[in-house]
């Protein structure tokens, strides 16, 4: 289901969406006129359900008021002094495994609020001198990325939430999730300040227009949490996990049990799979940051059914070229499940799921991609 908020009154609308796994809430900016900064779109692969999930706010403030006041104490998080009124968010999940469908509308449904109520936590206190390395994260952040101050905040209110999301999909006893989980990538934007934080092999793009020539080019925003990242797989070695990629599919490498050919699984970070998370598997998120600039146009969270087939050139491009701001997810899927019959025929084709975001009004661009 879609939501409509009307800013005047605080009144959360209800609206139908054909796609039960996509949620957008969109800002009502006067009585017949609704604005939209952005689309997402998910097509089923042909392994079964759909299991991708994916939600946009576009305005954080309707997070904040479809919240309050029950978790949210609006004194600590004001609209202006937060960014709240140019803020978004906006995230992809991708489930596998039996329940894999039902952990990442889970996780869609609930994570927001759990940052937000961290965040709102850590606003409570006085965080001098808290050991929240930020910058680890991101090594390369220098210069005008450097972080703003209330940054590490959301560093640490990420960490905690994922977290405590991991923990709470534990104790549903209905819910078996050994084998089980979602990756998760979001991203929080407070004014020209940009918070990324990723779980799993989804991946978060941006399309920006080069100061020195003119020229759109993608810029990867996430790295993909898979084994076979040296980092990743030392990790899982030194607990006693296996990395190991099958004869049939040696560009793939996998997450084993130490003494059993089980699960297979083919990324490094998750919520759930609790099976393999005394074995390497963790659900703590890679956390990073970009200052926006007047040059960066839009952003685009897929899952990795749209990666696998499709370039972050090959992305930003049709982003690009596409007409409006509803049109740009569908036109990304499209484009990847295309390619997908071209390419693998005869292979069971992965969900495919996108969100775009747009930082400015949408225009042609004619700019050649890098």
């Amino acid at each position: 289901m879609g939501i409509c908020l009307s800013n005047a009154s605080g009144e959360i609308h209800e609206k139908k969406d054909s796609q039960e796994n996509l949620v957008y809430y969109e800002e009502k900016i006067s009585t017949n006129e609704i604005q939209r900064l952005g689309s997402l779109y998910s097509q089923e692969g042909s392994k079964g359900l759909n299991q991708d999930a994916a939600v946009v706010y576009q305005a954080l403030r309707q997070l904040l008021l479809y919240l309050s006041p029950v978790i949210i104490n609006l004194d600590i998080f004001p609209f202006k002094g937060y960014g709240m009124q140019d803020g978004a968010f906006c995230g992809v999940f991708d489930g596998h495994g039996r329940h894999g469908h039902i952990v990442s509308k889970l996780v869609r449904n609930k994570l927001p609020s759990l940052l937000l109520n961290q965040k709102n936590a850590l606003a409570k206190v006085n965080t001098v001198g808290y050991g929240c390395n930020f910058l680890n994260h991101n090594e390369k952040v220098e210069g005008e990325n450097l972080p703003n101050k209330d940054f590490n905040r959301w560093e640490e209110a990420c960490v905690n939430a994922f977290k405590v999301m991991d923990k709470e999909i534990k104790l549903i006893e209905s819910l078996d999730c050994s084998c089980s989980g979602t990756t998760a990538v979001v991203v929080i934007r407070q004014g020209e300040d940009l918070s990324i934080a990723n779980l799993g092999d989804s991946r978060a793009v941006m399309g920006t227009i080069t100061q020195e020539d003119g020229v759109l080019r993608a810029v990867q925003l996430t790295t993909d949490l898979k084994p076979g990242l040296p980092m990743e797989a030392d990790r899982i070695r030194k607990s006693n996990g296996r990395v190991v990629a099958l004869k049939e599919e040696p560009h793939i490498q996998r997450v084993w049990l130490p003494h059993l050919d089980s699960p297979g699984l083919a990324m490094s970070r998750a919520f759930g799979d609790f099976l393999l998370k005394n074995h390497g598997i963790i659900a703590i998120p890679d956390v990073s940051y970009r200052r926006l600039t007047s040059n960066d146009q839009f952003l685009v969270l897929a899952t990795d059914g749209v990666w696998d087939v499709l370039s972050n050139n090959d992305v930003v491009s049709i982003v690009s070229t596409e007409g409006s701001e509803e049109a740009a997810a569908r036109a990304v899927v499209e484009a990847a499940v295309s390619v997908w019959k071209q390419k693998f025929p005869s292979s069971k084709r992965d969900d495919c799921t996108a969100v775009c975001l747009f930082l400015q009004k949408i225009k042609r661009l004619k700019q050649t991609l890098v």
